[in-house]
């Protein structure tokens, strides 16, 4: 319970009708889940207004409305606050209802389109190993220290973060590593939080359907480097193009790292197999079980992150050099007989050519790649030609297929993928719209030594299609397909 105009500190405020001096037992945006003495705050969403709600919660006991504008009638047992922007104001009163968890622990944020999950994993197991209790917030789970906690998006909105941070702190956390999505900060998710570094991996074409241009989406990455004040780092990939960008402006420690140009955390590689990477860091060798120059990235962010937090260098590697691959990146599985099959979250044009890259790297040459890959429905529909033109120049044979087709009819999708494919292509390439179809039909196509992808959903147990979410493990699929061949 806290009083009202102590969780209204910083939090905009332009009008107020009525006493903030009364207590809140609770807060919420959703008119569903209000609470008797409760705080509804009305946001303004995409497919619904929560200023239309605020006559129905002003009968279920609230005694505070935060909105952008007063209803024509207001009730008068209820105090009513007029801010300019109800979600940025809905981070700072989350922040401050729950005691501004994130000052409690040092909060470090990772964007950037790819790398965000294996690098908050790797960092979270890496400090973990090292004897801190740590907290994680990631797309594929949460955990406040070795206690798990479901994911729904790959930043909670801002009552759930606030929540889950006050839950880290309460249990002794030091640290939290964090995905900081692009939605995450033109939503205002994260205002109010406070950030001890943040780090930026790269950025390439994704989100577009929310975004609509490319300019937008890298001014939404920067906005998360607008935010952080001169006692926190940021920490940034040299060799993307946008790097400068990202931190111009910005007030914290700027530090950069790289393989190709000189940095403040500087990586090279110098064996990249199946078996996994052996990696020069800062003049320091190391080995790593993970796979592929995409993964020296990620292994050089979260070195650098350690370093900024003032880790013991050795400590650090050795430790690195003792973690498994991240469920869903780059897992594979190799049958008796020699066929290789790798599962990859793969679901942009940048990620899915790392990973063919990363295959091209490795492959001796005689072998075949057989490339199994979808599109989400309901997402942004420039980057599928795109897509599927990338899995033809770098594969032998493609099946395009269902991701998560969503709302959308999955034939659509993939026909849209086809606009991409050159001619050239067309004889190696294969439509089957059922994806486990098309993983069966892969490795029935599959010879001993050959190598099979199946790009887009990774860690997913589900396939969602029509509103319904269906268990499906690419995995499992790939895995009981290879054997039946084989046996």
């Amino acid at each position: 319970m806290k009083l009202l105009k102590d969780i209204l500190y910083k939090a905009g405020l332009l009008e107020v009708a009525g006493s903030t001096n009364v207590a809140i037992t609770s807060i919420t945006f959703d008119s569903r889940k209000v609470q008797k003495d409760g705080l509804f705050i009305a946001l303004r969403g995409a497919k619904a207004d929560g200023h239309h709600y605020m006559e129905d919660v002003a009968t279920k006991g609230v005694v505070a409305i935060v909105c952008e504008e007063f209803p024509e009638s207001m009730n008068e047992r209820i105090v009513y606050v007029k801010v300019k922007d109800s979600h940025a104001a809905l981070g700072t009163i989350a922040s401050n209802f729950y005691g501004n968890p994130s000052s409690n622990l040092k909060l470090i944020g990772i964007t950037g389109t790819n790398g965000k999950t294996t690098s908050v994993t790797l960092l979270y197991n890496l400090f973990r190993s090292l004897g801190y209790k740590t907290g994680l917030i990631s797309t594929v789970r949460n955990m406040v220290n070795n206690e798990e906690v479901a994911s729904t998006h790959t930043t909670p909105d801002a009552i759930s973060l606030n929540q889950l941070l006050s839950q880290m702190a309460e249990a002794g956390c030091t640290y939290c590593f964090m995905e900081v999505s692009s939605h995450a900060v033109v939503q205002h998710r994260i205002s109010g939080l406070q950030f001890a570094g943040a780090a930026f991996t790269n950025i390439t074409h994704d989100h577009l359907d929310y975004h609509k241009t490319f300019e937008e989406y890298i001014r939404a990455k920067k906005g998360f480097f607008d935010q952080l004040d001169t006692n926190s780092f940021a920490l940034v990939n040299k060799d993307d193009p946008n790097a400068a960008i990202m931190i111009q402006n910005c007030r914290a420690e700027k530090k950069f790292f790289s393989l190709r140009a000189m940095a403040d955390f500087k990586c090279k590689v110098l064996e990249n197999q199946f078996s996994g990477l052996l990696l020069n860091i800062d003049g320091t060798e190391m080995w790593s079980k993970l796979i592929g120059t995409f993964n020296a990235y990620n292994l050089l962010t979260v070195y650098g992150i350690a370093m900024l937090l003032k880790q013991d260098k050795m400590n650090v590697l050795t430790t690195l050099s003792t973690l498994n691959p991240i469920e869903g990146r780059f897992e594979y599985f190799r049958t008796d007989n020699g066929i290789t099959g790798i599962v990859d979250y793969a679901h942009t044009p940048d990620a899915l050519l790392n990973v063919l890259k990363t295959i091209k790297d490795i492959r001796t040459g005689n072998e075949k790649v057989i490339t199994v890959v979808g599109c989400g429905g309901d997402r942004d529909g420039a980057k599928r030609p795109v897509m599927a033109r990338i899995a033809c120049e770098n594969s032998d044979k493609v099946i395009l297929t269902s991701d998560n087709p969503r709302s959308e009819d999955p034939a659509a999708i993939i026909a849209q993928m086809q606009t991409g494919v050159d001619p050239l292509h067309f004889k190696k390439t294969l439509s089957i719209t059922d994806r486990k179809e098309a993983i069966r039909t892969a490795c029935s196509l599959a010879l001993p030594g050959d190598i099979i992808l199946l790009a887009g959903k990774g860690h997913e147990k589900y396939q969602e299609i029509k509103g319904v979410k269906y268990p499906f493990d690419d995995l499992d699929i790939l895995i009981e397909n290879l054997k039946q061949i084989t046996q």
